[in-house]
C-alpha cells in the first residue's frame, strides 16, 4: 500500500498500517469512531490486512482474541477514545492470563484537550494496568523524516513485545489532532516526492514468535554431580501432567509428552482441555480418569509420586490439585514463558523451555536402569492390597491398542508396578464411566461432553466454555484420536466474551463447535452481531439449565434464599426468538440420536444454535452421587 501523503494524519496512520503488514500482520478489528478515523482508514485501505468492523468494543476485543488464540499472531484491536477502551479490558485481562499475542491501538485526545471537558475525554494513558506486556502512547503525528522514523520503530518494537519473550497484550494510545479526516494539505502532500518507501521500509521482514529459535537448555538439566533427567530417569514413581493447553502444532506437542513418557515410563495424567486426550494413539500411558481416580482416599495414597513434570497450567481438577498439595512430590514446570505456574507454592522448579525441546533433550541421554520403588500391591476388587497378582476383573497385563475413536493407547507393557496401577485403575474406571453414561437416555449434561468426544469430525475445533462445561470436559472427556483441537479462555477463566471470542477461532477456519451454558451465552449475546461480517461456519451446543448449574456444586446451594435468585440468576429466555432477532438458526436437541447425526457432519458456513434443556438439579444430584463411586471400590 503506498503511504497516504493527504495529510500529518494520513501519513502517521499509514505509516504505522504499513509497517505491521510487512511484519506478518494479516487481521485488524475495527470499532466505530470518530477520533480513530485516521487509523481506521489507513488499514481499511491496506489490502493486504483483513478489516472486520465490529460494533461492540467488549465484543471485538474478544474476537481478535479468538483469532490470536487459533493462529499464534497478533491480531490488532483499534477503537476510538473514550470509555469504548474501557471495553477492552476484560480480552486484555485474558491476553495476559493466556498468554496470547494482541495490539491495541486506542485513538485519543491530544494533550490540550484532556481535562477540561472537551468530550469523549478519559485519562487513557496506562489504563489497562500491569497486563499489557509493553504499553506507551505515541508522540503527536508528524511528517517529519524523523519522527516518522520514531513511529516505525516504536511499531517494530511493540510487535515483537507482543510475542517474546512471552506472547501478550501490547497498547499503544495514539492522540490525534484534527483533521481527523483525510482532507488534503498541501505542505505534507510535497513530501511524497521526498520519500523513498523501499529505504524507509528497508529491512523489515516477518517476524513470528513460531520461527524463533529452539530455546537453549535449562542449566538445571546440563552437568552437575547428577542431572535432573538422570534423577527423572531412576525415578519409578513419577507422573507427568498435561494441563491445559492450545499449543498452535498439537501433534508435535502430543508427540513430545508421549516421548518424555515412554522414555521415563511414566503416566500422563491429561487433562480434557489438552490436546493430549485427543491424540492417544501418541501416549500409551495416558490417564484421563485421575480426578475420579484421587476421590478415593485410599488409592490416591497409594498412587503417591515422588517427582511430577507439569506441562503448562496445572488441570482444572480441585482433587488433583489437593492430592499435589497434599503429597508435595518435587515438582517440575515445562513452560518456556516467564510466567509463575505453580499457585500451590510447592517444591516446584520452573524449567524455562518448551516441551519439545525437553524430549529432544532427553533423547540425548542413554536410558538408565530404575531403581524400582517397594512394589505397589495389585488392584484387587473391593480393595488394595494382598498379595495376588491378577484382579477379579482380569485386567490384561498389556494395555489394549487404540482403534480411531476408541480408549488406550499403542501396545506397551508396563515397566513397574506403580505405572501398572495407574493403567489397570484408568480401564476399569473408565470402563465404568462408559457403561453408566451410555446407559443414559435422557438428556443430561456430563453426557454431552462424553459423546463429543466420539463423534465430531475428525480435526474439529471446539471452544469450551467456563464454569460447567470445562469441569465436565475433565471428568468425560473420552481418549481418542480424532484429533480434536480445544480452545478456551483459562487465563482469568471467566465467562464474558465467550461467543466473540469462539467466532473469532471459527473465522475462516475448519467448522467449530462452541460448548456453553445458557448464562455464559446470554453474557455475550452482541457476539452475534459478527454473523455478517463472519466466514467460516460455528455450532452453538447450548446446555440450557435457566441459571448457573457450577453454583449447584457448591456449599452456598444449601442457602436458599437467596441461591436462586442471587447465585443460579434464571434468566427465563426463550432461546428460539433470541436466534430469530440476529436470524441464527435454532432447534431444540430431543434425544441422544438427533443430536449424534447433527454433529456428525458439520455445515461449511453461519451460525447455528442446537439447544440441549436440562434440570439444573438434577444434573447436579447426579455429579454429586456418581463422581465419587466411580472409582470407589477399586
Amino acid at each position: 500500500m503506498p503511504i497516504d501523503f493527504r495529510n500529518t494524519n494520513t501519513v502517521w496512520a499509514s505509516v504505522l498500517a504499513e509497517t505491521l503488514q510487512r511484519l506478518g500482520l494479516t487481521t485488524a478489528v475495527i470499532c466505530p469512531g470518530s477520533r480513530s478515523a485516521p487509523l481506521t482508514i489507513a488499514f481499511a485501505l491496506n489490502n493486504q490486512i483483513e478489516t472486520i468492523p465490529i460494533l461492540d468494543e467488549r465484543s471485538a476485543s474478544f474476537f481478535a482474541l479468538g483469532m490470536a488464540q487459533k493462529s499464534g499472531l497478533p491480531a490488532a484491536l483499534i477503537c476510538t477514545s473514550g470509555t469504548a477502551a474501557a471495553n477492552f479490558y476484560p480480552a486484555i485481562i485474558e491476553a495476559r492470563e493466556s498468554r496470547i499475542p494482541l495490539l491495541i491501538f486506542t485513538a485519543d485526545r491530544p494533550p490540550e484537550l484532556r481535562d477540561c471537558h472537551a468530550g469523549q475525554a478519559i485519562d487513557q494513558v496506562k489504563i489497562y494496568g500491569n497486563y499489557p506486556n509493553w504499553q506507551a502512547e505515541l508522540a503527536i503525528p508528524s511528517a517529519s523524516r524523523g519522527m516518522l522514523d520514531y513511529l516505525r520503530q516504536t511499531i517494530v518494537y511493540a510487535w515483537e513485545r507482543s510475542q517474546f519473550p512471552t506472547p501478550g497484550p501490547v497498547h499503544l494510545n495514539i492522540p490525534f489532532r484534527d483533521p481527523l479526516i483525510p482532507v488534503p494539505d498541501i505542505a505534507v502532500e510535497a513530501l511524497e516526492t521526498e520519500f523513498n518507501p523501499e529505504d524507509f521500509f528497508a529491512g523489515l521482514e516477518p517476524i513470528f514468535a513460531g520461527k524463533s529459535s529452539t530455546p537453549p537448555s535449562p542449566p538445571l538439566l546440563r552437568g552437575g554431580e547428577e542431572s535432573t533427567m538422570q534423577q527423572w530417569q531412576k525415578c519409578s514413581r513419577g507422573i507427568i501432567i498435561a494441563g491445559v493447553a492450545q499449543p498452535q502444532f498439537p501433534e508435535k506437542y502430543c508427540s513430545a509428552i508421549g516421548q518424555i513418557s515412554k522414555s521415563l515410563n511414566w503416566p500422563v495424567l491429561a487433562e480434557g482441555l489438552s490436546p493430549v486426550r485427543n491424540y492417544a494413539q501418541l501416549n500409551p500411558h495416558l490417564i484421563s480418569t485421575y480426578d475420579l481416580i484421587l476421590r478415593n482416599r485410599e488409592l490416591a495414597d497409594k498412587l503417591t509420586p515422588e517427582i511430577a513434570i507439569q506441562i503448562g497450567d496445572l488441570p482444572t481438577s480441585k482433587e488433583l490439585r489437593n492430592w499435589l498439595d497434599k503429597t508435595q512430590p518435587k515438582r517440575y514446570i515445562i513452560d518456556p514463558s516467564h510466567h509463575n505456574f505453580d499457585p500451590l507454592h510447592g517444591k516446584t522448579i520452573h524449567l524455562r523451555t518448551s516441551v519439545e525441546n525437553l524430549a529432544t533433550i532427553l533423547t540425548q541421554f542413554p536410558p538408565l536402569l530404575k531403581e524400582e520403588s517397594p512394589q505397589v500391591p495389585p488392584l484387587i476388587k473391593g480393595g488394595l492390597g494382598g498379595d495376588r497378582v491378577t484382579t477379579t476383573t482380569n485386567i490384561p497385563p498389556q494395555v489394549p491398542p487404540l482403534n480411531k475413536g476408541g480408549l488406550g493407547g499403542v501396545l506397551t507393557s508396563a515397566s513397574n508396578k506403580y505405572l501398572q496401577l495407574w493403567h489397570n485403575t484408568e480401564i476399569q474406571v473408565r470402563q465404568t464411566i462408559d457403561q453408566k453414561i451410555s446407559a443414559i437416555n435422557n438428556i443430561i449434561e456430563p453426557k454431552v461432553s462424553w459423546l463429543l468426544s466420539q463423534i465430531l469430525p475428525p480435526g474439529t475445533p471446539i471452544f469450551i466454555a467456563n464454569s460447567m462445561p470445562v469441569r465436565d470436559v475433565e471428568f468425560f472427556w473420552k481418549p481418542n484420536n480424532l484429533e480434536i483441537k480445544p480452545f478456551f479462555n483459562r487465563g482469568a477463566n471467566g465467562i464474558d466474551g465467550t461467543l466473540s471470542t469462539a467466532l473469532g477461532v471459527a473465522h475462516r477456519n475448519q467448522s467449530s463447535i462452541i460448548l456453553t451454558g445458557d448464562l455464559t451465552l446470554l453474557h455475550d449475546t452482541n457476539g452475534f452481531l459478527i454473523k455478517n461480517k463472519f466466514f467460516g461456519h460455528l455450532t452453538i451446543i447450548l446446555i440450557n439449565n435457566n441459571g448457573g448449574g457450577i453454583f449447584e456444586m457448591l456449599p452456598v446451594a444449601k442457602f436458599d434464599p437467596p441461591f436462586e435468585e442471587f447465585f443460579a440468576t434464571p434468566q427465563h429466555i426463550n432461546f428460539a426468538q433470541l436466534c430469530a432477532t440476529y436470524g441464527v438458526e435454532h432447534e431444540v436437541i430431543e434425544d441422544w440420536e438427533q443430536f449424534k447425526q447433527k454433529l456428525s457432519l458439520l455445515p461449511n458456513s453461519g451460525i447455528r444454535v442446537l439447544e440441549l434443556q436440562t434440570d439444573r438439579r438434577a444434573d447436579a444430584k447426579w455429579r454429586q452421587d456418581n463422581l465419587s463411586k466411580f472409582a470407589k471400590d477399586l
